[in-house]
């Protein structure tokens, strides 16, 4: 009976979709991973940079050397 109740009931949207945030943007409690995500996010591209540079670098000694 209880599931049949649940059923007949129309779609209420979330709360979520209703109401505004509370805190302002950059004012959460994910603050700190949010800040450690992007420095992640820099160091990865250095750690690419340093990838293709070293690819290069590799590429012209094969191609000078043989």
């Amino acid at each position: 009976m209880f599931a049949l109740g649940a059923c007949s009931r129309s779609k209420e949207p979330a709360v979520s979709e209703t109401t505004p945030p509370s805190q302002p943007a950059g004012k959460t409690v994910f603050d700190t991973q949010l800040k450690a995500l992007d420095k992640a996010k820099a160091v990865q591209g250095v750690v690419d940079q340093q990838k293709v540079d070293a690819d290069k670098k590799v590429k012209e000694q094969e191609e000078g050397g043989g």
